[in-house]
């Protein structure tokens, strides 16, 4: 058989040829494949404008915990508490931070009660919505060894005892709790001295040592005590009641709890737990950690978080989130104004808007029947 040389040459010519084609086309590919989408590159900071143990703060950590078990991101991810001021240490840091996509904050109403109760310099367009990721719930809650049965007792006892004699430990000062405390008085035409303290976990193990008379702690605040028989539940403050059918302590379940409304109690009140980042945060880093989050809650143990703390799970994020922003927004300064707590003159809302204002938010913000004394 006869070697041809030549023919040999040109093969492996070609041959090299064709790799080096390949090759550049490989390096042409990568130079017009679009940059990676945006992630952290540094830690990442989760700042909970409220003290520890609280609702906000069980929140924050639950994140942290599943983002760290799960490796849903390459950097770590810290919680800080900065709970001064009711909270506007958080808020305003977050403001001061413009433009550093490594920080987020969870949220509660203090977005919208701080600075009217403050004067603090902030809004919450200050910053940069991210998420929803529920509505907390509140609840009447008294200590296991008090003689109210149901919330019909309390309100009886409070409309007998003298004006003042029984107090509501609550989270900070004109705040959620507080304004709940003054929708109670209302109903009861009373007066209710109210306690302020650092965090709900304080709030909660202030009513299971006796220190105060009754609290509207959120369900995961106080769900601990409760199994263990320290604290006992009337009510809640939404307008249905609760869905979670499972025991919480042999007798009860979070849906065996009427509405304070049944009561004659014309309270509905809803709090929001969600996310923001910083201001001027970038589409891209916001998708970023909607992303994330999404990935949060479609964990088994959110679930589960979302049980044992009663939430009502609604989720939002983008226009619409926004949208029931400008509504909490609005219907909180009602409330604020209705209440005497805000610290400095804001735009007027009409007294008759509170009426207007109250179905909607009871779907979203929160709402009530009457807010004046």
């Amino acid at each position: 058989m006869h070697s041809h040389p030549a023919i040999f040459r040109a093969v492996r010519h070609t041959a090299a040829a064709l790799r080096a084609g390949r090759l550049l086309a490989v390096l042409l590919a990568g130079a017009a494949a679009p940059a990676l989408a945006w992630e952290p590159s540094a830690p990442v900071e989760l700042v909970v404008p409220a003290g520890t143990g609280g609702g906000a703060d069980q929140m924050a950590r639950f994140i942290q915990k599943a983002v760290t078990d799960h490796q849903l991101m390459r950097q770590p991810m810290t919680v800080v508490n900065k709970s001064g001021n009711s909270g506007a240490e958080g808020l305003l840091e977050m403001k001061a931070a413009a433009g550093d996509p490594h920080k987020l904050i969870i949220t509660l109403s203090n977005l919208f009660t701080t600075p009217l109760a403050t004067g603090a310099d902030f809004s919450w367009r200050d910053i940069t919505p991210v998420q929803m990721l529920a509505l907390d719930q509140f609840v009447l809650w008294v200590n296991a060894k008090a003689p109210y049965a149901s919330a019909k007792d309390l309100l009886e006892a409070l409309r007998k005892a003298p004006p003042g004699s029984l107090t509501l430990g609550g989270t900070g000062s004109k705040q959620e709790d507080q304004l709940i405390s003054v929708l109670l008085e209302t109903a009861a035409s009373t007066r209710i001295t109210y306690s302020p303290l650092k965090g709900g976990g304080d709030v909660a193990r202030a009513l299971a040592a006796g220190d105060v008379d009754m609290t509207v702690n959120n369900p995961i605040e106080a769900e601990k005590l409760w199994r263990e028989g320290a604290v006992r539940p009337l009510c809640v403050f939404d307008g249905q009641k609760l869905d979670y059918r499972a025991k919480v302590t042999a007798a009860q379940s979070w849906a065996d709890l009427p509405t304070c409304m049944s009561f004659g109690i014309p309270v509905q009140y809803l709090m929001m737990r969600g996310i923001f980042t910083t201001p001027g945060a970038k589409p891209d880093q916001v998708a970023y950690y909607n992303r994330l989050l999404d990935q949060v809650r479609a964990l088994p143990e959110w679930k589960s978080f979302m049980e044992r703390g009663a939430f009502r799970q609604t989720a939002m994020s983008g226009a619409e989130f926004v949208a029931w922003l400008d509504k909490a927004d609005s219907f909180h300064r009602v409330l604020m104004r209705e209440a005497k707590f805000k610290a400095t003159p804001v735009a007027a809302v009409p007294a008759s808007a509170a009426a207007k204002m109250a179905p909607a938010a009871a779907a979203a913000p929160g709402a009530l029947a009457s807010a004046k004394k």
